[in-house]
């Protein structure tokens, strides 16, 4: 029973966090430590995604449609969040490595300013031109009609998404990663609460159907960036913030924008390719969307635990590159793509195994299950490529290098996966030519990563 109790005894450690250096400890020690909340983290920001289609999908075809496009575009905002965290990650994770603790919470407050202002500035076409974005995605009628309300509560609480995302990489750079574990504990408890007494009524409560949902998703997400502030402002944290840093600081505002922009771009190079394979899909009925977004979703639920394990990469490359350790960097960051490789692959096996039961337990209908079915089998099949090309992206962010994933991204996803599952899909008459067209590509990803990693010019990077 020993190895059972140590295993619980590091899983409670990781779980109540604390202030530890990262940089001085045993490797596996820091990188399991690191992970656990990450993995949960992500696993709990997954959940918003996977609640919210589970009941939704209880309301028919349109309204699973409604929240596939909303998502559509949505993941343009996400695209600006994750890059808006990889650059508020990589400078707090170096000054804590430079033992720069007032350096550290000055670049906290730089990037708490830029997603208040990327927030609202975002708000403002979801607001206004809701019903616009979604025939730009090939809505029908029915579900124009439909998604309108809820694109415009998701899109419009975009403030909320970058606080959170933002708040939690501070969280992260600082190796306080349970921290943002518990703020997503506390935003998915009261999501999951809400939806289904939000879309289908209780007693006084009105059924609000589709835009239950959104209502819901804003309700607890504004919970969970009020649980970040507590803690950000209580002075327990890695990162105590007081009044005298509430005020801008051009050389750490200059770096995590720096950053975040080519890191944003990294994402917003993928979310673009991925609202074009919306676009080739939703030429194929409102059942291969809804197939397709069910399965994106379960996919999602899959990813960003094993984007946990890279985040956790990120940090520690970060940090070890700031306290002049750039080997250890590196072998963290292998490490990780290693743990991640194992994970993803059993994630594959059991996507293959068990796509039909999966995909059951969100629809019954045959036609949306068994596309969601070949969506599952076919993308998996790259995963275990794409378990190191996920660390190592991250890892060349932690770094500073925020560049190099954005040519590999380009290269990958806009001149071999759009031009590809346009093809496939024409040629094969089926979505199933996209589903391929992504699991080629993000292999191509990750091969790519490897060797220009291997190179190690990221370790020379200034931030």
């Amino acid at each position: 029973m020993p190895r059972i109790d140590g295993a619980v005894a590091i899983v409670r450690e990781a779980l109540r966090g604390g202030d530890r250096d990262f940089t001085a400890m045993e490797l596996r020690r820091a990188v399991v430590l690191l992970s656990i909340p990450m993995v949960l983290e992500m696993a709990m920001e997954s959940l918003f995604a996977l609640v919210d289609v589970f009941f939704v999908s209880r309301l028919g075809v349109d309204a699973v449609a409604v929240v596939g496009l909303t998502e559509g575009v949505m993941m343009l905002v996400y695209s600006i969040a994750w890059g808006l965290g990889a650059g508020i990650t990589a400078v707090v994770a170096r000054r804590i490595g430079e033992k720069d603790r007032e350096g550290a919470d000055m670049s906290a407050v730089q990037g708490i300013l830029v997603a208040l202002a990327i927030g609202a500035c975002f708000a403002v076409p979801g607001l206004f031109h809701a019903a616009e974005l979604l025939q730009l995605m090939g809505a029908s009628p029915a579900v124009e009609e439909l998604g309108k309300p809820f694109m415009r509560i998701m899109l419009g609480s975009n403030v909320l998404i970058l606080l959170l995302f933002g708040i939690n990489a501070i969280f992260r750079g600082a190796g306080n990663a349970a921290l943002a574990m518990r703020s997503l504990w506390v935003a998915n408890i009261i999501n999951i609460i809400l939806d289904p007494l939000l879309i289908f009524g209780l007693g006084p409560v009105p059924a609000m159907g589709v835009t239950g949902a959104a209502v819901a998703t804003v309700i607890g997400r504004g919970c969970g960036v009020a649980y970040q502030c507590w803690h950000l402002f209580d002075g327990r944290s890695r990162v105590k913030l007081a009044r005298r840093h509430i005020r801008i600081a051009w050389e750490e505002l200059w770096s995590i924008l720096r950053l975040s922009g080519a890191a944003s771009a990294q994402f917003l190079i993928a979310s673009a390719s991925w609202l074009f394979l919306v676009r080739i899909v939703a030429g194929f009925g409102s059942d291969a969307v809804a197939g397709y977004t069910i399965a994106v979703r379960i996919v999602i639920f899959a990813l960003l635990p094993a984007w946990g394990i890279a985040n956790a990469a990120s940090t520690l490359v970060g940090q070890n590159l700031g306290a002049l350790r750039p080997d250890r960097a590196e072998r963290s960051a292998w490490l990780c793509g290693h743990i991640n490789m194992v994970y993803m692959t059993t994630m594959a096996i059991l996507f293959i195994a068990l796509a039909p039961w999966v995909m059951g337990l969100f629809t019954e209908v045959s036609a949306v299950v068994l596309i969601g079915v070949q969506a599952l089998r076919i993308m998996s099949a790259g995963y275990f490529l794409l378990a190191y090309g996920m660390v190592l992206s991250q890892a060349f962010n932690g770094a500073g290098d925020a560049m190099t994933p954005v040519w590999l991204n380009l290269v990958c996803f806009w001149l071999v996966e759009i031009p590809l599952a346009w093809y496939l899909s024409l040629w094969m008459q089926r979505p199933e030519g996209v589903f391929i067209a992504i699991a080629i590509s993000e292999s191509l990803l990750a091969v790519l990563c490897m060797i220009v990693f291997r190179r190690a010019r990221w370790k020379l990077v200034q931030v």
